[in-house]
């Protein structure tokens, strides 16, 4: 199912490389989080199909407002998910909290499950690299958003190992 999404993801975004490349690298990182922290079945799923269409509303936002800025992703994006998932037979509670992710995965304060928590995790490992972020400001990341073992684990192998 999940690899059904990413084609739907890729045909989408089209030829946006740049878009897919980051989809599939957040997907990655938030599948193996997901897989060494132990969640359910119904969370890998969550968070595999979050992690690919999080930035699903950059499209329409930067078509829109002329911005990828993060309130137009959140306010595109949720409509969007709903239409690529909509065929693939799943939970209407799952498709909610997928959408609630993607509609807030920029608003830290509202993270309130594990599954909110690894997309995060995934995204800012991935944003590190894509926006060279100084080793201050990956301290700062590591110390205020990172919560899970595996999470932590790999942020600190890739970007603060001595």
């Amino acid at each position: 199912m999940v690899n059904q999404l990413i084609e739907k993801m890729i045909g989408y975004f089209g030829t946006d490389v740049r878009r897919i490349n980051h989809a599939l690298k957040v997907y990655t990182f938030a599948s193996c989080i997901a897989h060494r922290e132990n969640l359910s079945e119904t969370e890998m799923l969550i968070i595999e199909m979050t992690s690919v269409l999080h930035d699903i509303g950059i499209k329409q936002a930067e078509l829109k407002y002329n911005s990828s800025a993060a309130r137009y992703q959140e306010t595109e994006g949720p409509p969007i998910a709903k239409l690529l998932l909509a065929d693939m037979e799943l939970d209407s509670e799952i498709i909610d909290r997928i959408c609630f992710i993607i509609g807030n995965h920029h608003h830290y304060q509202k993270i309130d499950k594990v599954d909110f928590q690894i997309l995060v995790e995934a995204d800012f490992l991935v944003n590190i690299y894509e926006d060279k972020i100084s080793k201050d400001a990956i301290e700062s990341v590591l110390n205020t958003y990172f919560k899970t073992k595996t999470g932590i684990s790999f942020l600190k192998n890739m970007y603060l190992a001595k």
